[in-house]
């Protein structure tokens, strides 16, 4: 499989070449602090391998000290994007940032118990294609 992805200002363009083996829904409070929302969504792969087909910006590296949590992003836009970890051995990459249609699910929500407090039947809450009026 191949996947394409970007950040928003398109500034970074990235192709993926193979399968992704998880993904993952994070709710520790690297990844809740880091999107400012209820929980990352990374895919992971061993296998797959990372392609740069543009990089007008720059792109940053961010490690916490203390963590394994580690974030690649575009310096212009601020978009999260691909990084590699474990020595090269591990690609993970946001989901949000593939321009292809992902066909895989979630495999799971994990660091559930540090979920926000506010995560919670958000399934029942009512939902808008657009801003309210």
């Amino acid at each position: 499989m191949v996947y394409l992805g970007s950040c928003l200002c398109k500034g970074v363009k990235f192709r993926v070449i193979g399968n992704f083996e998880s993904f993952y829904l994070c709710h520790c409070r690297y990844c809740r602090k880091d999107t400012g929302t209820a929980h990352a969504a990374n895919l992971f792969s061993a296998s797959a391998k990372l392609e740069w087909l543009k990089r007008d910006t720059e792109i940053g590296i961010y490690k916490p000290h203390k963590s394994q949590h580690v974030k690649a992003f575009c310096k212009n836009c601020g978009s999260a994007l691909p990084n590699l970890q474990m020595d090269g051995k591990l690609l993970v990459v946001p989901a949000g940032c593939l321009d292809t249609k992902l066909d895989k699910r979630p495999d799971a929500h994990i660091f559930f118990s540090n979920k926000a407090s506010w995560d919670d039947s958000l399934e029942l809450v009512h939902k808008l294609d657009r801003l309210p009026d």
